[in-house]
């Protein structure tokens, strides 16, 4: 019998109360306008502030509510098996540079937070913990050495360790160890910075999505424009088609849910199922089960099958459950800099995969850096401009992806016997009618909600999320909810009524 999911909600949203910052009136301009209140959003915003440049954050939602209070907020500069693979990208000696320029920016990320939380005193219940990436085969056990070295070479504190040393029943045959990491609340420490920007003199507008953004620093959105010196777009995934992020990310959700169980010292990573484990104030917190972002599938089956695994592993019931939407970038490395090449100042900062804590800290402490003209060591490695011939490999592979979904598609819902009519509630169907595609919906009450199934930004037909309730973009991974209300970009403009 599958366990009984409780509605969507994350652990961090729903324990970390929040001021409304919507409704407040939009400046004229600013030094520098921030698009986006997540973590690499407030972090550059704060560093910017606390250097004394004024400083304005729109946020579409609401502070900390999109997908860095979606997270299971583990901060760490262990990345799965990120550093082997960064050695063995590039030539030897480059490869080495490579992985150490990665681990030294993502290791000054965590002490920052660890510092900034004390000297300002934001409660966001900051501990420090070690970190396990693990495999269970055997046969696995080289991958796990690998890592290791390179790690170890890198300058991290990383150890190979036996399946003994893991002290939950996760069946490991061994484990890659860092010593030192960290965990946190999420949302606490992003509501804290927020604070902290205000009291700087710095501004922040809830509610308010931007939809354009002019090279001469013009920001547009619904209610006009705000002109700013410099730009950052730290939407998670870039607004903006300049720079062509969309042809160069892949979009994927991880789910993760949550309840009280068993103490848990240690944060845990299966490197094979990408399943996660770790404890926090008396809830375990579990994740995993990651797929494409609107992949035809049955989402809420993933959440029961993710559910069981946690009551295994001790939770004693479900409180919590949510899903994070992580950008992959063409070799793992984020892209933070200049949006195009031809940009001064505009910036970018997106593709963090699974590691956004530490991921999006680095790159609002590395855009700081450059914005007030400095040359960052790290600037050529997150170059979002960057691209090698593996990139190109990874480049073709993702957009063979991206054509099947687009083909795909049209072609079932061409070929769709079903009307949105006839959905019983709590269902949802894409079909064709004459020459527009539609997608329909029938809430939980009966009322029955249509509108275009065209995606706004590219024309993708979109695939309903059964769990979240949400209409999901397999191309590019815009979200959307049954009304046609944008959730998650790259697209800014709703789906049409139909």
């Amino acid at each position: 019998m599958s366990p009984r999911l409780p509605a969507p909600l994350s652990l961090w949203v729903d324990t970390a109360p929040a001021p409304d910052r919507g409704g407040r009136p939009l400046p004229v301009q600013a030094e520098v306008v921030v698009i986006g209140a997540g973590i690499a959003g407030l972090t550059t915003a704060y560093l910017l502030a606390a250097a004394g440049r004024s400083v304005l954050v729109l946020e579409a939602g609401a502070v900390g509510a999109g997908v860095s209070g979606h997270t299971t907020a583990k901060v760490t500069a262990q990345h799965a098996l990120a550093y082997s693979t960064l050695k063995s990208r590039k030539d030897k000696r480059g490869g080495a540079i490579a992985a150490a320029t990665y681990g030294q920016a993502q290791s000054a990320a965590l002490d920052w937070i660890a510092r900034t939380s004390a000297e300002v005193e934001i409660d966001c219940a900051f501990t420090r913990q070690d970190s396990f990436v693990y495999v269970t085969d055997p046969a696995r056990l080289d991958r796990l050495r690998a890592e290791a070295e390179a790690a170890e070479e890198a300058g991290l504190p990383a150890s190979l360790v036996g399946g003994e040393e893991i002290v939950p029943p996760l069946g490991a045959a061994g484990a890659v160890r860092f010593t030192g990491q960290a965990q946190f609340h999420p949302r606490r420490w992003l509501l804290g910075l927020a604070e902290r920007i205000e009291q700087l003199g710095g501004r922040i507008v809830e509610g308010i999505r931007v939809t354009q953004v002019e090279e001469r620093g013009i920001v547009h959105t619904p209610r006009g424009r705000v002109r700013g010196r410099d730009v950052v777009v730290a939407t998670h995934y870039p607004i903006l088609d300049r720079g062509l992020f969309f042809a160069r990310l892949n979009p994927v959700r991880d789910l993760a849910v949550a309840g009280p169980g068993a103490a848990v010292d240690g944060m845990y990573l299966d490197a094979d199922t990408h399943r996660s484990l770790r404890g926090y104030d008396g809830f375990l917190v579990v994740g995993g089960e990651h797929y494409r972002t609107g992949e035809d599938i049955d989402v809420e089956g993933r959440y029961s099958r993710l559910a069981q695994a946690a009551l295994e592993l001790g939770m004693t019931r479900l409180t919590h459950r949510w899903s994070a939407h992580d950008m992959s970038t063409l070799d793992s490395v984020p892209y933070v800099g200049r949006y195009h090449p031809a940009a001064r100042h505009l910036w970018v900062a997106t593709g963090f995969g699974q590691w956004g804590m530490t991921g999006g800290t680095a790159a609002g402490l590395l855009l700081d850096e450059l914005i007030r003209g400095g040359d960052p060591p790290a600037a050529a490695l997150f170059d979002p401009n960057r691209f090698d011939a593996p990139s190109a490999v990874a480049l073709a592979k993702d957009n063979v992806a991206v054509a099947r979904h687009l083909v795909g598609g049209y072609v079932s819902a061409a070929t769709s016997t079903g009307t949105p009519e006839g959905l019983r509630p709590g269902a949802a169907t894409v079909t064709r009618r004459g020459s527009r595609f539609v997608a329909g919906y029938r809430t939980e009450d009966g009322e029955l909600r249509t509108v275009s199934a065209r995606c706004t930004h590219l024309g993708c037909l979109v695939a309903f999320n059964n769990a979240e309730k949400t209409w999901d973009c397999p191309c590019h991974g815009s979200r959307f909810g049954t009304d046609g209300t944008v959730i998650q970009g790259p697209a800014t403009a709703p789906l049409s009524p139909a």
